[in-house]
Order: C-alpha cells, then sequence, then structure tokens
C-alpha cells in the first residue's frame, strides 16, 4: 500500500508564483504582440471576474452551496449604478402620489405588505383546503390592486422623453457609493432567495436560482421606468479617481507631459485610464483577498468548513446549519454584486440584454473550478486565466484558422473553417476545463 508524501509548503508556494506569473506573462505578450490597450481591456475585465469568482468560491468552496444565479448578483449590482449614480429625471417625481415616480413606490410597497400578509395567512388558517382557496383569493385581489396602482404611474413616468429618459432616473451622487450598494441589492435579494430555496436539494437550489437570476434580468429588460430596458442607459459617470479620456485630452499639464515623452495623447489617454481602472480594481481584489483569507482561518472559516463536510455532525455539534447557510449565501452574493457594479462604473452604461449566463454563470463556474474551489488563491488565478483566455481567443481564433488554412484552395472548406473560427471561444473553454478536470481535479492551487 504507498502513501501519498506530504507536499513541501516552500516547493507549493513556488509553484502557485509560478503560474501567477505565467498569467502575467500573457498579459505581456499581449501588450506587446496586440495592443497595450487590448491588454489592459482584458486585465480590468479579468480582475472583476476574479473578485466575481472569490464571491462563488465563497458560496461553493466555504459552504457547498451550488447557486447558479450569479447573473443576477452582477445584474442587481449594475441597476445600483442606474439608480444611486444616474443622472436625475425631476419630471418623473412630479405629481406627488396621483402619478409617477411616488405613485410607483407606494405601489411597490403595497406589494411588499401583499406578500407579508400572505405569509401571516397562510400561518394562521390551519386547514390546508381553506389556505388554498384563502390564500388564492387573497393574491389574485393583492396583485389587481398592485396593478390598479402601478400601471398610469409607469406609463406617467415612460411617457416623459422616452427617447433619452423615461425612467425615475437617479440620485446623481459619485460612482463610488453605487459600489456598497450593489453589495446591498445582491445581498438583499440573496437574503430573500436563501429563505425560499436554500432548504432544497443542490440540484434543485441551482434550478431555483437560475430561474430567479432570469426573472431578474428579465425586469431588468421590460421595466422600462426603471432603467430604460433594452433601450439602455448610457452616460453614468466614472469612479474617483478615473477621467474622461476627453477631459485628460484637453489638460495642458498632461498634455505638456505627453508631447514632451513624444507620446500620442489620445491612445496614452486611454492607457492611463485603464491603468487607473486596474490600480482601482486591483487594490479592492487585494483587500477582498486579506479579509476572505482571514475570516477562512479563523473559528468561523473553520466552523463553515465542518458544516460542508458533514452537515449532521456539524449540527450534533450545536451549530445552526441552516443559518450558517444562508450567511454564506449573503456574504458571497454580496461581493458578486460588488463586482457588478464595479462593471457597469467601468463601461459607462446599463445593458440588460448582454446579461446572459454565458458570460456570468457558466464562465464564473469555469474560474472556481480551474482555479480551486476552496481556495481563495486558486479563485483569483483561475479569475485571470480564463478572463483572459475567454477574451484573447476573440481574436487569436481567427488567426491561429488562417494560419491552418492557409495551405488550402479557396472554396467552400475554406470559408467554412474560417467561419468556425467563431466558436473557438467554446471550444477552448471547454478543452481548458476537460484537460483541468483531468490532470488537476481540484484545480490549479487546491484548498489546502
Amino acid at each position: 500500500m504507498t502513501r501519498s508524501l506530504p507536499v513541501d509548503p516552500a516547493s507549493r508556494t513556488r509553484r502557485n508564483l509560478l503560474m501567477f506569473a505565467g498569467v502575467a506573462v500573457l498579459f505581456l505578450l499581449t501588450g506587446v504582440f496586440q495592443s497595450w490597450n487590448l491588454s489592459l481591456n482584458i486585465l480590468n475585465l479579468a480582475l472583476l471576474s476574479a473578485i466575481m469568482a472569490i464571491g462563488v468560491n465563497i458560496q461553493w468552496g466555504y459552504a457547498g452551496l451550488f447557486s447558479t444565479g450569479i447573473m443576477g448578483s452582477v445584474a442587481l449590482g449594475g441597476l445600483a449604478v442606474v439608480l444611486v449614480s444616474g443622472a436625475p429625471v425631476p419630471q418623473a417625481w412630479e405629481g406627488g402620489f396621483q402619478s409617477g415616480a411616488p405613485r410607483i413606490l407606494s405601489a411597490l410597497v403595497f406589494a411588499g405588505f401583499a406578500i407579508f400578509l400572505a405569509g401571516r395567512l397562510y400561518r394562521a388558517l390551519p386547514r390546508p383546503r381553506l389556505r388554498a382557496l384563502a390564500l388564492t383569493a387573497f393574491l389574485i385581489l393583492a396583485f389587481f390592486i398592485y396593478r390598479e396602482i402601478l400601471d398610469p404611474a409607469v406609463l406617467a413616468v415612460e411617457a416623459f422623453n422616452p427617447t433619452q429618459a423615461g425612467n425615475i432616473g437617479g440620485l446623481g451622487l459619485p460612482s463610488l457609493w453605487a459600489w456598497p450598494v450593489g453589495a446591498l441589492l445582491a445581498a438583499a435579494a440573496a437574503w430573500a432567495i436563501g429563505k425560499i430555496a436554500l432548504g432544497l436539494r443542490e440540484d434543485y437550489l441551482a434550478i431555483a436560482t437560475l430561474g430567479i437570476a432570469e426573472i431578474v434580468v428579465a425586469v431588468m429588460k421590460n421595466e422600462d421606468w426603471l432603467d430604460r430596458g433594452v433601450k439602455n442607459l448610457v452616460n453614468l459617470p466614472r469612479p474617483w479617481p478615473v477621467p474622461m479620456e476627453v477631459d485628460l485630452q484637453a489638460n495642458p499639464a498632461y498634455l505638456d507631459l505627453v508631447n514632451g515623452l513624444g507620446l500620442d495623447p489620445v491612445a496614452t489617454s486611454t492607457i492611463f485610464v485603464k491603468l487607473l481602472y486596474a490600480a482601482l480594481f486591483g487594490g479592492l481584489l487585494v483587500l477582498l483577498i486579506w479579509l476572505t483569507e482571514r475570516a477562512l482561518n479563523s473559528p468561523w472559516g473553520r466552523m463553515v468548513r465542518a458544516i460542508r463536510d458533514n452537515e449532521v455532525s456539524a449540527e450534533a455539534m450545536g451549530k445552526d446549519v441552516k443559518f450558517r447557510h444562508l450567511q454564506i449565501f449573503i456574504i458571497g452574493a454580496a461581493v458578486v454584486g460588488l463586482a457588478g457594479a464595479m462593471l457597469t462604473s467601468m463601461e459607462g452604461q446599463l445593458t440588460p440584454s448582454s446579461y446572459v449566463p454565458l458570460r456570468f454563470t457558466f464562465l464564473i463556474w469555469v474560474m472556481v473550478i480551474v482555479g480551486g474551489s476552496g481556495n481563495n488563491w486558486g479563485a483569483v488565478l483561475g479569475g485571470l486565466l480564463i478572463g483572459w483566455l475567454y477574451l484573447a481567443v476573440e481574436f487569436l481564433g481567427p488567426q491561429l484558422m488562417d494560419a491552418l488554412t492557409a495551405g488550402l484552395p479557396p472554396g467552400d472548406l475554406k470559408a467554412q473553417l474560417q467561419e468556425t473560427a467563431a466558436h473557438m471561444r467554446l471550444l477552448t473553454l471547454g478543452v481548458v476545463l476537460l484537460l483541468v478536470l483531468r490532470f488537476a481535479p481540484k484545480g490549479l492551487i487546491p484548498e489546502k
């Protein structure tokens, strides 16, 4: 019988550093052979993906909660930027509670109160048949009252300047204020989902969270009064201290510096802005890793991992398993919502149609699996590596296919092979995932 030898901590650290260095080389090669503007753009998106991967790792790696509602948390983070930092629309708030945004708020308050009363009614009625009939009648009546309050207000808000506004607007606050609000919105939604779905089996939990995420995105697409829906909302403010490129190009001090170095002011301004984003996102990522590492190595972290490994034994030791699951679910969703708000701030616009499960659920799960679930550093490595791969294949795929088909004569076969380059992204992700699952089933940096 053979026994595996313990891994030397020094060699493990050296191996991890080499993998991070290898990922850094990928970004450097992209800058050298493509453009530094493209490389920094991929880096910023990869840093945000790494933050999302940490949030998923908190849910899955810490507590074993398989949630496929990541897209919903990202979308709620983006919605927070619209509501907090978007330009105010005073006309939407005119008319008091008779029409406009105040009436919409009163309709939402009524809906929350109706849900609360439905819960009380469910617990108060003992007999199942009477409970079902009474609850159905109450919910139908409440729905019609809710629509009677909401619909005229929605029409009034959306009728005002629909080409540029048609929504309730935001508070006009700095974009940095929207980031914690995005985390709070995602956390509040996770609390509501967790109270309903965390008691389900793992596969049912995955289906429920995916369905709720689709509902969130569908609401954002169709409720124009909230965020202009598919008409998109643009010109959202950037976070401090990131300036607009045009403002930077009009700055005499910047122009004197760039011209003195013999650089192009336009190209340099875009690179400088992306460097500021990278520093901002990277600093927040480092702070998040420090907090999660301290939490993971604390008594609380050991407790949640004990619950993950054996719920029955942990519950026998007096641990509140359901409460801890809900707590972990909320914390992970809040981290993902924070990243969603940061993404919308960087893009400067909210496009609800861009929230698709492939990008904001499946891809984040691939990052966690490839990097190593249960390990925060593994989630970061997976976020940076898969984030680079997902975006780099977009320009590497056509180049590779052109090289492979260079010797073929012009014709249908060559044209068809070149058209398949558009699918190289999914093919590459699948191959990488299969290779990691085969040769490193616990990820590149597995849990200790």
